[in-house]
């Protein structure tokens, strides 16, 4: 199998006819073997049913019904565990990526790339909502990892499987893809690709999804610079957290020695020392958690997502004990 098509869907039946026509049309000019993975993860919109009845008619098109929604980052890895070809290409299922990009990525990793990212630089989205904190996340992202891309929020990439066949994807870990495939030595290149506004549907991202980018970032950032010697890491918080509570208790001794402020008058001492403390804890058990639920899945086996059915999909060999 040459290339892999993979493709997230929730609440998107206005789209999920023309972007399968459009594809068809781009990979059958191709004249390689493909194969297009959608995700149904877990719409109630009628979405699961279009897949099946498309499945029926392409032998080509294989789709994956998760039990329930469990976010795009955990759809992506369905579909990558159970695509075949040497060439992965994720993208959206909302229309607009176009899938014109395809045959422009694949040109860009016959080039010697590992990985090629789209970059939607005359991006169809509102300012204020989606481009504004996209842009500072992206700034922020390359900046602490150093891997300079415009865009990694664009799901339209491509990859050798080589580079994400032992990726494991968790929180909204998917747009980092680049940053483990450039750790392990990949080539990694951008490429301007088209971005169309919405038609059908509504956008499933919004605010909120910032925070959980951020602290995915404080995630990457500790793997990549401190997973192997965590002192150094939790070390300086905690140096940085005892000179401001130092600093705080100092500040309380000169007022009550030079303006007989009491220390029961004043909240200097309990505010620095609960704050303080209460920081610490919380971006331990942060951090903490985090390691401890992956190490739950890898050593387990298990997956963050759960099968409900399959469409063209043979079920995978049972494991050996």
């Amino acid at each position: 199998m040459y290339l892999s098509i993979l493709i997230p869907i929730y609440e998107e039946r206005g789209n999920i006819v023309p972007l399968h026509d459009s594809l068809t049309e781009v990979l059958e000019g191709l004249g390689h073997e493909y194969e297009v993975i959608f995700v149904n993860d877990g719409s109630t919109d009628g979405s699961g049913a279009i897949l099946d009845d498309i499945a029926k008619k392409d032998p080509k098109v294989r789709v994956i019904h998760l039990r329930r929604n469990y976010g795009q980052t955990a759809a992506i890895m369905a579909a990558i565990n159970h695509s075949r070809g040497g060439i992965v290409i994720p993208m959206d299922g909302d229309l607009q990526n176009d899938p014109a990009d395809i045959p422009r990525l694949l040109k860009k990793l016959d080039e010697g790339y590992d990985v090629v990212s789209g970059w939607r630089k005359e991006r169809q989205d509102r300012t204020v909502t989606r481009l504004l904190p996209s842009r500072i996340a992206n700034w922020i992202i390359s900046w602490v990892m150093g891997v300079w891309l415009h865009d990694y929020g664009c799901t339209l990439k491509a990859y050798k499987r080589e580079v994400i066949e032992n990726v494991r994807l968790y929180g909204e870990m998917h747009r980092f893809i680049p940053i483990y495939a450039a750790w392990e030595g990949a080539r990694v290149a951008e490429l301007v690709v088209a971005h169309k506004a919405r038609v059908y549907g509504v956008s499933k991202y919004g605010l909120g999804r910032v925070v959980r980018v951020l602290l995915d970032i404080l995630v990457l950032y500790f793997i990549d610079r401190s997973f192997d010697r965590p002192i150094q890491f939790f070390g300086k918080i905690g140096i940085l957290s005892l000179f401001f509570s130092f600093g705080a208790f100092i500040w309380a001794v000169i007022i009550k020695v030079f303006y007989a402020v009491d220390f029961i008058l004043t909240p200097l001492p309990l505010v620095s020392g609960t704050l303080g403390i209460a920081g610490i804890m919380f971006m331990l058990l942060g951090v903490i958690a985090e390691i401890q639920s992956r190490t739950y899945f890898e050593s387990q086996g298990k997956t963050t997502y759960s099968i409900k059915r399959t469409s063209n999909i043979k079920p995978s060999p049972a494991k050996k004990d």
